[in-house]
């Protein structure tokens, strides 16, 4: 069973929040609000937070801007997950990944499922690597980034939880790029 070890130190890791939404304002993000104050309390740190409308083109631009900036170690949207037309995030992130995370999604849905019920299959909550960089795609709704914090995220970002960990192989995310 998975357990945080305390003989280890925790390390901090730097974290940017986009928000997709062609309605909200900074005034308004409340799904951004609850993942700035979840990281920070976890003792992270916000790297960077930005809010921009669901335009494909423009979210995979920002993930890749991001994701290319050694100052940032996991980016997470929220916002654009859901089956809507002008949901597409999920295609953005898509669009930027070197490397799918398979379970994420599943995980997530599990998760959803003991929380909505069968509501969660309309999430497509995803994540992924590029460029030695966490991306994670998250739906737009409080509860959901709550879920996706609460329950995956604070765990696989604490370089002290066991068996295993994000923050543990994330030295070796770009090694395919590294010369021999």
């Amino acid at each position: 069973m998975s357990r945080i070890d305390e003989a280890l130190d925790f390390i901090a890791v730097r974290i940017a929040v986009l928000t997709v939404s062609d309605s909200r304002d900074a005034s308004q993000d409340r799904s951004g609000d609850v993942l700035v104050d979840r990281l920070t309390a976890a003792g992270h740190t916000l790297a960077a937070r930005h809010i921009m409308p669901d335009e494909r083109n423009l979210i995979a631009d920002q993930l890749r801007t991001w994701s290319s900036d050694a100052g940032i170690d996991v980016i997470l949207t929220t916002g654009g997950t859901g089956l809507t037309g002008r949901d597409v995030t999920v295609e953005a992130h898509r669009d930027v990944y070197e490397k799918e995370i398979d379970a994420f999604g599943t995980v997530f849905t599990m998760v959803s499922m003991n929380k909505i019920g069968t509501s969660a299959v309309q999430s497509r909550a995803t994540g992924g690597v590029a460029n030695g960089t966490y991306l994670f795609a998250l739906p737009g709704s409080p509860g959901a980034c709550r879920d996706a914090w609460d329950e995956i995220l604070s765990k696989q970002l604490d370089y002290r939880h066991r068996p295993c960990n994000f923050v543990e192989i994330m030295p070796r995310l770009d090694e395919h790029k590294r010369r021999k």
